[in-house]
């Protein structure tokens, strides 16, 4: 289970830093609506460029908190919680704008990896 938990760490980490760092301006196949950047895609959910880079910020914080949780296990807890809750959100936008289930595809496999860490480092599982 060790190493589950060290992988999906570390397959959020990549990921978040790809999708806000790397990938913020390009379309990718994930975008919700018919957006082709990061700042298409919220005006597709109503949002504004402001909780875009608000949730952006957030993302990234509790992405380095998981990575740096392999280290300081204190951490796990609330960086997990935090990226779980904003990946239900993500998957809750896809569902508002009616976009097709593939599209939440990633945001739900992160929800579930974070809900996986969270449960583990709980004692839940």
């Amino acid at each position: 289970m060790e190493y589950l938990i060290l992988a999906a760490k570390i397959i959020i980490f990549i990921s978040i830093v790809n999708v806000w760092l790397i990938r913020f301006n390009r379309p990718t196949a994930w975008r919700g609506g018919n957006a082709t950047s990061m700042k298409e895609e919220f005006a597709a959910y109503g949002l504004s460029e402001a909780m875009m880079y608000m949730v952006g910020a957030l993302k990234l914080i509790c992405a380095i908190s998981l990575m740096v949780s392999i280290y300081v296990p204190f951490l796990t807890i609330p960086a997990s919680a935090g990226m779980g809750f904003l990946m239900f959100g993500a998957v809750w936008m896809h569902f508002r704008v009616k976009d097709p289930l593939k599209k939440s595809l990633p945001a739900f496999i992160f929800l579930l990896l974070s809900a996986l860490i969270w449960l583990e480092a709980t004692g839940t599982i």
